[in-house]
């Protein structure tokens, strides 16, 4: 069964600047969860069509692992599709606004594992909502400080 988590915020920043939070690597982690890593595969980070990356989830002895390809990108668009526990896509959308730029993501995914399914439901769910909140407001606050530094 098919779930998707959609959260957007307005950030006080270009589309530009923001859609740069999302794709330079260093600004990456500024703004994602701790525990999480965004590793490129291969020797250069990209957000090109095609290019992947592994996301990695910092616990011990397990760190279990999302694969991500690139599949969808275009000045304001990137779209990761991934494989592992989960399998699905994350989409990065930013949308220019009067006041600066309202940024859309959008987390689609199945888990193919029943036990790991009833798993996420029963404890995951709720905090991965949260998390994903968190994560966007995070951004916003990068976003903002490199658009008050230009």
């Amino acid at each position: 069964m098919s779930q998707a988590f959609e959260q957007s915020i307005q950030i006080n920043a270009t589309a530009t600047l923001v859609e740069r939070c999302i794709t330079d690597l260093a600004l990456m982690h500024r703004w994602l969860n701790p525990v999480l890593r965004c590793e490129p595969v291969g020797e250069a980070w990209s957000t090109d069509v095609g290019s992947q990356s592994q996301f990695v989830i910092q616990i011990p002895f397990v760190k279990p692992t999302l694969n991500s390809v690139v599949v969808e990108r275009k000045p304001g668009l990137v779209v990761w599709e991934f494989q592992g526990f989960f399998q699905g896509r994350d989409r990065w959308e930013c949308q220019p606004i009067e006041q600066g730029t309202r940024l859309l993501n959008r987390f689609e995914f199945d888990i193919p594992n029943p036990l790991v399914s009833w798993g996420f439901d029963t404890f995951a769910a709720a905090w991965t909502k949260e998390d994903m909140q968190a994560q966007l407001r995070r951004l916003k606050r990068v976003a903002e400080e490199q658009q008050i530094s230009q």
